[in-house]
C-alpha cells in the first residue's frame, strides 16, 4: 500500500494521470471497464495474483502496454509475468523517474513510436524532458497542456471526443470544470498555431 501511495503521488507529480486499485480484483476490473494507456501490475497482489489479472486481461483482448513490479532477484516471477503478457519489468525497490520513463517508452512504442521527441508539422515534443518547441523555439507549456498535447500526437489524424480528453487528462477525484477542455484547447492553439488543433462539430478534435 506505502508503495503504492508513492508510486502514483511520483507519477502525478510527472505528469500522470494516475487510478488505483488495492487488490486484483479490482485492479482487473478498471482494466477491461475503461482504456489506459498503460497499467502497472504488482505481480504480488491480494485477492487475485497479478500474473492472473494479466492472463484474463490478454484472453478477454485487452491490449495496453503493462509494466510488471517484481521482488529483487525473483526471476520466476519475471519469466512468469512476461510469458502471460507483460511488455516489461521493473524491480523493487525502484525510482519513480525510471518507471516514468518505462511508462513513456511502452506507450510510444504502443503507438509505433521509437524516440522520445515527436515531430509534427513543425511542433517537437519530448515528453521525456518535458520540452515543446514550434519551429525551433521553445514554447512554454504547462503539465496539463504537455499532456493533452501529447495525446493528441499519440493520435494523429483520429477524432477525439471531449470525453475522452477528460478521462486522460483527469484522476477520478480531480475537480473538472465544464469548459475545461475548451480552455485547455484554446491555450494550446493560441501557443502553437491557430490551426493545429481542429474542432469536429459535434464529435470532438482532430490534430491533422
Amino acid at each position: 500500500m506505502e508503495i503504492a501511495t508513492r508510486l502514483a503521488d511520483g507519477l502525478a507529480r510527472l505528469g500522470f494521470a494516475v487510478e488505483r486499485a488495492d487488490n486484483g480484483a479490482d485492479g482487473y476490473a478498471m482494466g477491461t471497464d475503461d482504456f489506459y494507456d498503460a497499467a502497472i501490475l504488482d505481480l504480488g497482489l491480494p485477492q487475485m495474483p497479478g500474473v492472473e489479472v494479466l492472463k484474463k486481461w490478454r484472453a478477454s483482448g485487452v491490449k495496453m502496454p503493462v509494466l510488471i513490479l517484481t521482488a529483487r532477484g525473483s526471476w520466476p516471477e519475471k519469466v512468469d509475468g512476461l510469458n502471460a503478457g507483460a511488455d516489461d519489468y521493473i524491480t523493487k525497490p525502484f525510482h519513480v523517474p525510471e518507471v516514468a520513463a518505462r511508462l513513456n517508452a511502452l506507450i510510444r512504442r504502443s503507438a509505433g513510436l521509437a524516440s522520445s521527441a515527436m515531430s509534427h508539422k513543425g511542433i517537437t515534443l519530448d515528453v521525456g524532458a518535458g520540452k515543446v518547441e514550434v519551429e525551433g523555439r521553445p514554447a512554454d507549456l504547462t503539465a496539463k497542456e504537455i499532456r493533452m498535447l501529447n495525446y493528441f500526437m499519440h493520435r494523429i489524424g483520429r477524432i477525439v471526443s471531449q470525453a475522452e480528453l477528460t478521462e486522460h487528462l483527469y484522476t477520478a477525484d480531480e475537480s473538472r470544470e465544464s469548459n475545461t477542455i475548451e480552455v485547455y484547447i484554446s491555450r494550446l492553439r493560441r501557443k502553437l498555431g491557430a490551426d493545429v488543433i481542429k474542432t469536429i462539430r459535434g464529435l470532438g478534435y482532430r490534430m491533422d
